[in-house]
């Protein structure tokens, strides 16, 4: 059966045609919010990675926080250095309780000097004005916002644990790029409406790996029923077109099929 889809199309064509749009989100989701139910600090839906990370995020800044009260006249130059203040893509960053930053072993170094309590993140949060604002009721916290992650280039969630110390904050923050199944059910729903209001449109959106349908891990690809070929795929466009049934995983599993 062939349709044609564009502007006008009717939408009992769009169900005839059995348009199926899938989003994905890893099994992990499900075993590591029952592994972290009991931690609140850390999304529950977390994957084993980003468990990892939280965890050495938090034994990082002990660390820190310790050299610190040890150590105040060396400390901002120690977590300036590429070294045991530095574990991967995790640092330590440092800013006083007026929000210049202090010290940075990390790509926020190009901030030292500078107020950053007026920054936004992604999203327009002001992330280090909630820390301020946070330390002003209780020693240590943490802080959730979407931050430019320079190693794969993509605006994801990141999660900072910051503790005060005397006149200063001391943070470590860590990425956690993987979405919640309640994330992927809402972006399922947009989808759905998208196609409903004009499947032509939606499909290219969909594909737009700079479009308002990739957030995170999340991503929509759309397979057509009758011919099971992808109408679009937000993680890989050049797909669009080709026999789904055809996909397989790394482990030679049919996915589509």
């Amino acid at each position: 059966m062939n349709i044609t889809f564009g502007n006008k199309m009717d939408l009992n064509k769009i169900r005839f045609a059995c348009v199926i749009i899938i989003t994905f989100v890893s099994i992990q989701l499900f075993v590591s919010s029952l592994l972290f139910a009991a931690d609140k600090p850390v999304p529950k839906s977390e994957s084993a990675d980003a468990i990892n990370d939280a965890k050495l995020a938090k034994e990082l800044l002990s660390r820190a926080v310790e050299f610190y009260k040890e150590k105040k006249d060396q400390a901002l130059a120690a977590f300036m250095r590429q070294g045991e203040f530095t574990r991967g893509d995790l640092y330590v960053y440092v800013i006083s309780n007026n929000g210049s930053m202090l010290a940075s072993g990390g790509s926020s170094a190009a901030l030292v000097g500078r107020d950053v309590s007026g920054m936004r993140d992604a999203d327009g949060k002001l992330l280090f004005r909630e820390i301020l604002d946070t330390v002003k009721s209780k020693e240590s916290g943490t802080v959730e916002y979407r931050w430019l992650n320079r190693k794969d280039r993509k605006v994801e969630r990141k999660v900072t644990y910051f503790q005060k110390v005397d006149d200063v904050i001391i943070a470590v923050g860590y990425y956690i790029p993987r979405a919640s199944a309640a994330q992927a059910k809402v972006m399922l729903n947009k989808a759905s409406d998208a196609v409903k209001a004009d499947a032509k449109v939606a499909f290219q959106a969909f594909s737009d790996l700079n479009g308002k349908f990739i957030e995170d891990d999340l991503y929509v690809f759309v397979v057509g029923l009758d011919d099971m070929s992808f109408r679009a795929h937000g993680a890989t466009p050049r797909l669009v077109g080709s026999d789904a049934k055809t996909l397989t995983d790394p482990n030679g599993k049919l996915i589509i099929q």
